[in-house]
């Protein structure tokens, strides 16, 4: 007998299912539910997030394609747009918010296993990242910046006891770097690590105070 064991089933089994399925008890998400459950839902919004596709249209309809497969993923069959819709309008988003933090969790116990005896560092160390802007348009074919374009910037925050982001804010491309790191709040004695970008001797002086430790690379 042939089984399938498609990449997406496999990153399914990484979610721990009975911490998922306490989640939807607490917030009873599934309170006067009729088929579709918050597994259905979750299996179809990560399709939308792994597979790339703008619209409920597109979920569906991807998720259609593939009908003889779903059963390998907990889903009976294809949502319908409405239903979908619905399921996201009205139901918790706690259920969502319990299960990420929960990941989070996994991850970071994962983490510190596969570090432990790397870092020499006996402080929490972070390191503050900035990747370059994303545009959200293309450019012209001048290669200059059109009028319509835009970008943002993820200002992201790495802790390095565990490995993992742990903050991040997305801003438009115009915010400058220390414009938002100066409004984040770090535990005394910390590590900070960051580039000539985020000079500022004012947050330095301030930084001091509260004993914090910054190191500009």
């Amino acid at each position: 007998m042939s089984t399938v064991c498609s990449i997406f089933s496999q990153v399914l089994k990484l979610i721990p299912r009975p911490d998922f399925d306490a989640a939807v008890h607490k917030h009873a998400a599934e309170r006067n539910a009729k088929g579709f459950s918050c597994w259905g839902q979750l299996v179809a919004m990560l399709f939308c997030q792994l597979g790339s596709v703008n619209s409920l249209r597109d979920i569906t309809n991807g998720l259609a394609a593939s009908e003889g497969k779903l059963r390998h993923l907990g889903l009976p069959a294809a949502p319908k747009r409405s239903t979908l819709a619905y399921a996201n309008a009205h139901r918790p988003c706690q259920v969502f918010e319990d299960l990420f933090y929960r990941m989070l969790e996994v991850a970071r116990s994962q983490a510190n296993s596969l570090a432990s005896g790397t870092n020499s560092v006996s402080r929490t160390s972070c390191c503050r990242s900035m990747p370059p802007p994303s545009n959200c348009a293309p450019r012209s074919s001048t290669g200059r910046s059109s009028p319509h374009q835009g970008s943002v910037k993820l200002h992201l925050m790495l802790d390095h006891d565990g490995l993992l982001p742990c903050y991040g804010v997305i801003t438009d491309g115009k915010q400058h770097e220390v414009t938002v790191t100066r409004q984040w709040e770090f535990a005394p004695g910390t590590i900070l690590v960051f580039d000539r970008g985020y000079t500022d001797y004012n947050w330095f002086e301030r930084l001091t105070q509260q004993e914090f430790i910054s190191s500009p690379v």
